[in-house]
């Protein structure tokens, strides 16, 4: 019997301790159908359906004031090599670097990818 590789580094080194399995490199503990739900919510996808992945260069679609600034991220501005936070509990699921403004989180519905 083969057990999974772990969800969250991919370690190939988990072990079982009765209805857990385990990580020995990140420490992090699951049951073995949560893998699979894991997995499932991790996908993130653009406005228009396309999946995207960490890497991708994406197109504004929306003029995006910034927070707590008078800046304002116009449409079309592309942004290259984002990051997925798939964890992001306030709907800010990438991470990227926008030219003339900085390092700034974005939500998934104000982008297409590029």
């Amino acid at each position: 019997m083969s057990l999974p590789n772990c969800p969250k580094c991919q370690s190939e080194y988990t072990y079982q301790d009765g209805d857990l399995l385990i990580c020995p490199e990140c420490a992090h503990e699951w049951k073995e159908g949560e893998q699979a739900e894991a997995e499932a919510g991790a996908i993130i996808k653009d406005a228009n359906g396309n999946v995207l992945a960490d890497g991708d260069t994406v197109t504004v679609i929306k003029d995006l004031k910034i927070k707590g600034s008078s800046s304002v991220v116009k449409v079309g501005t592309k942004v290259k090599n984002i990051r997925l936070l798939p964890e992001a509990s306030d709907g800010h699921d990438i991470d990227c670097k926008v030219d003339g403004i900085g390092a700034i989180k974005l939500k998934s519905e104000y982008v297409k990818k590029a």
